[in-house]
């Protein structure tokens, strides 16, 4: 029969395994790149004033965000136009933030700083009988760097570790 510190042994050594696996699938998950081309029609969504000034509203069957900056819909892709990691919004700062190698954009997904060679893909959005549509047939790069049409401060600190 083992002894009690060999199955304790064994106990920590499993628990540490299995922590390793979980850790490394957390971030594939986080990290992988998007899947191309899971779209591919006309999405219709709410009435446009469902989307308040300054926000940013995630849609989950299309993986896109809206936002409204200065009164004008975007609907934003949300693979990262740098090597296509999911990018997230972040509600502290007010920007999307690329977790893969730091880009960010700011609501209209105006390029702010990073490797990203643009801003962040648009789709084509518009309002027709009083509620928004996507066309996600046709993804459009985003602004080119440098742009600042809709550039708004940033609410506060970023969501990325060690960053400000």
């Amino acid at each position: 029969m083992p002894k009690r510190r060999n199955l304790l042994n064994i106990a920590w050594k499993t628990g540490a395994g299995l922590l390793g696996v979980e850790a490394v699938w957390t971030t594939y998950e986080a990290l992988k790149p998007l899947a191309q081309g899971k779209a591919g029609g006309t999405l219709t969504l709410g009435p446009p004033d469902q989307y308040a000034e300054k926000t940013v509203t995630y849609i989950r069957e299309a993986q896109l965000y809206v936002s409204r900056v200065k009164g004008e819909l975007f609907a934003l892709s949300q693979s990262c136009p740098h090597l296509g990691c999911r990018v997230p919004f972040c509600e502290a700062s007010g920007r999307f933030e690329c977790p893969c190698h730091g880009s960010k954009y700011d609501l209209a997904g105006e390029w702010l700083e990073g490797p990203s060679p643009h801003g962040m893909n648009r789709y084509r959005i518009e309002v027709q009988d009083g509620r928004v549509t996507v066309d996600t047939r046709v993804l459009k790069n985003g602004p080119p760097l440098g742009t600042r049409q809709y550039y708004t401060p940033p609410r506060g600190g970023s969501c990325g570790p060690g960053r400000a």
